[in-house]
């Protein structure tokens, strides 16, 4: 299963880490993805990996209880 955002589709990106010797090598950003109880349309709830920004902008809703 992928790294990615059910909501925003938020997934890794690549970069370099780059040492004080110029030395380059690649590196991934993981995003902060959370499993977590999701309220659904139809009144049912469903897990999903939500990242951390849908959480606190209240793009989705969680399923309390």
């Amino acid at each position: 299963m992928a790294r990615v955002c059910e909501i925003c589709g938020k997934k890794t990106i690549f970069g370099r880490n780059v040492s004080h010797a110029h030395n380059v090598t690649s590196r991934r950003y993981l995003p902060n993805l959370q499993k977590i109880r999701v309220r659904i349309e139809g009144g049912g709830t469903r897990r999903a990996r939500v990242c951390t920004r849908c959480l606190r902008s209240r793009s989705v809703v969680k399923a309390v209880g």
